[in-house]
């Protein structure tokens, strides 16, 4: 669990926390001139009070206002009392109330500020003695010349003046601060920043003034906790012993990337005793087991998250100090595990986070691709892909696991035998699982994701041994090996490959012999057959197709059942739909998976014989449900006969599967009433709803470490695997305290992303602009067009009326686009120049920068979340299943601008839409216009800003050197948008202006950021894997803590 120190004093630096006073509601109405009355009174007595001060000695302005209010008090009851003799009154003393009032400090009161005198009087002797005694030569120079200026101003000015001057700001500052604040920010931002720059440089030039790393790192770590002295000693020990025995290497030769693997396998020896007892833990109950088939698992860096799961991160932390190493210098070594495109990846590897941290005993199964998703590199404003070679350095977290590597066949023919089909003569690859660890949060669970690579055959063709060529031999080995070389660039857009379906086929296949293989053995580790029966298949294994790519799962477990195991096809059939369940990911048609029957025959032949036996059977039950309804019968079948005959493999997994379930409340509806309309109304109870979600533990306890901590203080440590009691905030939601408290935290964020934004893209932003944030995929559906349209409308008002009010942006769009995909690369190139001519126009200056963010992956998300203010969730209505994007942003803070597209409903749901920025048509209008037929043309002549912006893409203004870069783009817009830009883009532009007016006002801002935040419990990954556990997979999420490794079981 997360564990934090409350209500400190120390934070264990020598530095003091400040204790916030009491609230100071009256104070503030009246500096604030709430009542002008009231502050008038006050003001104008003080002042006259201190000009007496000035003019005359204490004693005697004392003496004189006592005396004044004496006479006035006595006059005032010899009034009084003359009044009520005339009157013959008896109202009693006229100070009644004032006498009987409780003037005495109570006992908790003086303690109370007893105890913030004390902290504050600490931590001015902890200030003074860090300056006195020069702990940091700058910071003890920038006191000295401090105190030189003052006595300049002891000179001129004496103490009372001082004062007179301090009550006079004290009631004009605060007022002019208000209803100046953007303004009055955005240049005290500036001028900070300056002063941090000067600083730097100072440092840089001075040799005193410089911090050791080792200083850097001991004032990270001590904020996070303590960490046990043995644990910390352990680890020292741990850490060299693999240096010397693993690595083969000591301090004198080790590198930085030596010390990251040394780290890493100590961090793995932690895993490894939990691993093991998982898997026993396993076998010894003989649960229901879930298997998560996908092709796609992006899992991004390892290090730091086993840290935070496991719970030894101060530990290493400390550790690493103690041997003079930077921790976040070691772990920015690691490659991102790549494996995966977008977001499918992304929540496969937030599933098995979840899964694990719920305590299910859980397999993910995979490829593992030597090359992962390209790296991106920008050049000269265009996208050029890099191979992600992941793996060239090895990868200390897996473990090769030969002894169940498994043969894969293709290609061949069906035969009849006596004792049922037979596939020969094929062509054998083999799949060498490779197992790399899963860690629950906190609950001593480990479980499994096994990676397939594939093998050629051992034995070497002996035709080319005969004739000599050796080298041939070898050659056609690696053929074999394609299989598992590189991960396709792109999951939304299908492309019927060869190597795809092999890639397929591959890993399912691997995945269901060795599923079949941990059915029939009970005991840890064995490998003979135990269970020869399949009846209780369905009640110890639940299969889940990750989209249609695992698709070829269902005839291969047919295959397995039939020809292998011998069962009948009716039996068979039932164990299949009874085991596995489909998630759809996609609404969009050309990412629907159809292959060839070409193809199948060819590389699958005895599987397309099952899948055409399943489509047979199937058409018949359709038949007698709706008789002669050719049309539906066409609809509901397996096999597409337009064109070239093809399989549809979403049909396949919805007719193979016993529950189909889209990823958003929306996107489940609109595969039920449009793309999967025919099944749903053959087999209703089929389809459910699952709401994707994101783990916690990565997504804002790893990469927000600031906010974190805050929650914790708050609302203690249980929120990590309890994700909805971050609804205990709204309460502090319009609290000024823990609002400047999250905006302090944010402003951090921001200005660690400036600095990377900086080093990394030569830009500098203003911190105290807002962060405008689009990173996905590029894709046309998704509109970063739009956005750019934003931009450049944006930057042409700035240009028209460069002295307007205008809130300051810094908007960054990042993701790759797939290589094949044209319009795609040619938005990011748009984009690119775009943010060229708004960044170098000096009438432009801070008040917008536009940075395209090269190569978006995990880690570089886990920096970019925590600092955002605005997120982009703009595609058309209807056409994203969910997104995760999203609600990493709205955990971290960040406000949304979006349409009623995927889980922005859901998100609106929560939060309310007076806490998001939804604009734009619903599914339903979306539909209507489909209808009525769109016509960019009429939003281009009727709207300006649209012309405008048009004229300048197709007319070169963005790309002088070559007018007709972007003709391709304009045409896109005027005459083939499937996405309908132009019909959102009014109410896309006011909302926007609706954004900027309401980030000016920080408070409001504030109050919803912590309301985003506040709402986010529900789109935690543990609820959408609970939900999957009771609703498909028929097991219940358990929160129990496995024993200690320490401990005997």
């Amino acid at each position: 669990m997360v564990k934090r120190q409350n209500s400190r004093v120390s934070n264990g630096n020598g530095h003091y926390n400040r204790l916030e006073l009491p609230p100071r509601g009256p104070v503030e109405s009246l500096i604030y001139w709430r009542d002008v009355k009231k502050s008038a009174v006050v003001f104008g007595g003080g002042l006259a009070t201190l000009l007496a001060m000035s003019l005359f000695s204490l004693i005697s302005v004392f003496s004189y206002l006592s005396l004044l209010l004496l006479f006035g008090t006595i006059s005032f009851r010899i009034y009084k009392n003359v009044l009520q003799a005339v009157q013959k009154t008896s109202d009693g003393h006229p100070f009644k109330d004032y006498l009987e009032m409780d003037l005495t400090l109570s006992q908790e009161k003086v303690q109370q500020l007893a105890t913030v005198a004390v902290a504050h009087a600490n931590a001015l002797m902890t200030g003074l003695r860090r300056l006195f005694l020069v702990e940091d030569l700058v910071d003890s120079i920038k006191f000295g010349v401090l105190l030189y200026w003052l006595t300049y101003v002891g000179a001129i000015f004496n103490g009372i003046t001082c004062v007179m001057i301090g009550f006079v700001a004290l009631f004009t500052l605060p007022k002019v601060y208000e209803n100046n604040k953007q303004s009055i920010d955005t240049h005290l931002e500036m001028v900070r920043c300056k002063i941090q720059e000067i600083t730097e440089k100072v440092k840089a030039a001075v040799p005193l003034g410089k911090k050791t790393e080792t200083e850097k790192t001991k004032k990270q770590i001590s904020v996070r906790g303590i960490a046990q002295l043995e644990d910390v000693n352990e680890i020292k020990k741990d850490f060299n012993r693999h240096l010397h025995y693993t690595l083969v290497k000591d301090r004198n030769v080790a590198t930085v990337r030596d010390y990251y693997f040394a780290l890493a396998h100590t961090v793995k020896d932690h895993l490894v005793s939990r691993w093991i007892r998982t898997q026993q833990y396993y076998y010894e109950k003989d649960p229901k087991r879930v298997y998560y088939l996908s092709l796609e698992y992006y899992m991004g860096r390892s290090l730091q998250n086993t840290m935070i799961n496991l719970g030894i991160q101060t530990a290493c932390d400390e550790a690493m100090y103690q041997l003079g190493l930077d921790i976040e210098e070691l772990e920015e070594l690691e490659e991102d595990a790549g494996l995966g495109n977008g977001g499918l990846g992304r929540l496969a590897a937030c599933f098995l986070d979840s899964m694990a941290t719920l305590g299910m005993p859980a397999y993910g199964y995979g490829i593992r691709y030597e090359y992962g998703i390209f790296a991106q590199k920008i050049r000269n404003g265009e996208q050029v892909e890099e191979p992600d070679d992941w793996l060239r350095y090895g990868n200390p977290w897996e473990k090769a696991r030969p002894e169940y590597m498994i043969p894969i066949h293709f290609y061949g023919r069906v035969i009849d035998t006596p004792e049922g089909k037979k596939w020969v003569d094929t062509q054998t690859v083999f799949a060498m699982p490779y197992d790399n660890p899963v860690p629950g949060y906190g609950n001593n669970v480990v479980n499994t994701l096994r990676l397939w690579s594939a093998k050629s055959p051992i034995d070497f063709n002996l035709k080319f041994f005969n004739d000599g060529d050796y080298i041939q031999a070898v050659l056609d080995r690696n053929l074999a090996e394609n299989i598992s070389r590189v991960l396709y660039p792109n999951d939304n857009f299908f492309e019927g490959k060869e190597l795809r379906l092999k890639q397929e086929y591959f890993m399912c296949a691997a995945t269901l012999q060795d599923i079949v293989r941990r059915y029939k053995a009970s005991k840890f580790g064995s490998r003979d057959a135990v269970r020869t029966s399949f009846d209780d298949f369905p009640s110890k294994v639940a299969i889940q197709l990750n989209d249609t790519h695992p698709s070829l799962a269902i005839p291969e477990l047919m295959r397995i059942l039939i020809d292998d195991e011998k069962l009948s096809w009716e039996k068979a059939w039932d164990i299949v739909v009874r085991t596995c369940a489909y998630t759809n990911h996609t609404v969009l048609p050309e990412a629907l998976e159809r292959w060839p029957v070409s193809m199948l025959q060819s590389i699958l032949p005895r599987h397309l014989e099952i899948i055409y036996h399943i489509n047979f059977l199937h058409l018949q039950e359709v038949e007698k449900r709706f008789p002669g309804d050719f049309g539906r019968m066409r609809s509901l079948s397996l096999v597409e006969e337009d064109g070239e005959k093809r399989i549809n493999m979403a049909n396949l997994s919805i007719v193979g599967s016993h529950a189909v379930n889209g990823v958003a409340a929306i996107h489940s509806e609109i595969i039920k009433k449009d793309i999967f309309k025919s099944f749903y109304e053959m087999t209703p109870e089929k389809f459910q709803n699952k709401t994707n979600g994101i783990t916690p533990r990565r997504w804002l306890l790893l990469c927000n470490p600031g906010l974190s901590d805050l929650i914790a203080e708050k609302i203690g440590d249980e929120w990590p695997v309890h994700l909805e009691q971050l609804q205990q905030l709204k309460k502090w939601s319009k609290d000024p305290t823990f609002q400047r408290a999250v905006a302090r935290v944010k402003q951090e964020n921001k200005l660690k992303l400036a600095q990377l934004l900086e080093r990394d893209y030569g830009v500098k932003v203003n911190p105290a602009s807002m962060f405008d944030i689009q990173v996905k995929r590029i894709h046309e559906y998704k509109r970063q067009l739009l956005n750019c349209l934003h931009i450049i409308t944006l930057y042409n008002r700035i240009k028209r009326d460069p002295t307007a009010n205008f809130t300051p942006r810094t908007i960054m769009i990042g993701g790759k686009a797939a290589p094949g995909y044209y319009i795609a690369k040619q938005i990011i190139k748009l984009i690119c120049a775009v943010g060229n001519v708004v960044n170098n126009d000096p009438i432009v200056g801070d008040k917008l920068k536009v940075i395209f963010l090269e190569n978006y992956r995990v880690t570089l998300a886990e920096k970019i979340m925590p600092a955002a203010d605005l997120s982009e969730q703009i595609s058309t209505a209807g056409t994203e299943a969910s997104g995760t994007g999203n609600m990493k942003f709205q955990l971290n803070g960040a406000l949304t601008i979006g349409t009623l597209d995927g889980a922005n409903v859901e998100m609106a749901e929560e939060m309310g839409n007076e806490n998001i920025f939804i604009f734009g048509m619903t599914v339903e209008e979306v539909e209507d216009l489909k209808c009525r037929g769109y016509n960019a043309y009429d939003y281009y002549n009727s709207n300006p800003d649209i012309k405008q912006c048009v004229d300048q893409i197709q007319g070169g203004f963005f790309s002088p050197g070559n007018p007709h870069e972007f003709q391709d783009i304009a045409n896109v817009l005027l005459k083939y948008d499937r996405y309908y830009l132009f019909a959102d883009f009014d109410s896309y532009i006011k909302t926007q202006d609706r954004v900027s007016a309401v980030y000016q006002d920080q408070s409001k801002w504030l109050e919803m950021s912590i309301n985003n935040i506040a709402t986010s419990g529900k789109f935690s990954s543990d609820r959408t894997i609970a939900e999957y556990a009771r609703q498909i997979w028929g097991i219940e999420p358990s929160w129990e803590k496995l024993p200690n490794p320490g401990v005997a079981k």
